[in-house]
């Protein structure tokens, strides 16, 4: 049981480094890194187009305090903490227009912090 739950904590926190790093790593082969910066009560840009099925890295940072990014239509959630670049990596699956948002409240403007993801075939 010790084991199982000090495994579980080892590949937990292996992730959370994967997921959040203060430097911006080099793009693998056929990977398309687009870098986005979080300020309130924005995202820029604010338009990213990618190729369905090319493994695509956010590299989100904020310019001035805690932001979430949500891409729901993909499963893709993260924390952006001032200070760091958090790199989010997914492929998109599908094509068409899908809106990503700030989901940790930022203040009163909040509600417009969103973005607009184009995946072309």
């Amino acid at each position: 049981m010790m084991r199982t739950i000090v495994l579980i904590i080892f590949s937990l926190s292996g992730l959370f480094r994967a997921s959040l790093s203060t430097e911006s790593g080099t793009a693998a082969p056929g990977e398309t890194v687009v870098k986005l910066i979080a300020k309130k009560f924005q995202y820029g840009p604010e338009q990213v187009t990618v190729k369905r099925g090319t493994p695509v890295v956010f590299e989100i940072t904020s310019e001035d305090g805690k932001h979430g990014f949500n891409l729901p239509d993909f499963g893709v959630r993260a924390d952006v903490i001032p200070g760091a670049t958090t790199r989010v990596a997914f492929t998109p699956g599908k094509s068409g227009t899908f809106t990503f948002a700030c989901d940790v409240f930022c203040g009163s403007g909040h509600e417009d912090m969103s973005g607009t993801l184009v995946v072309v075939d």
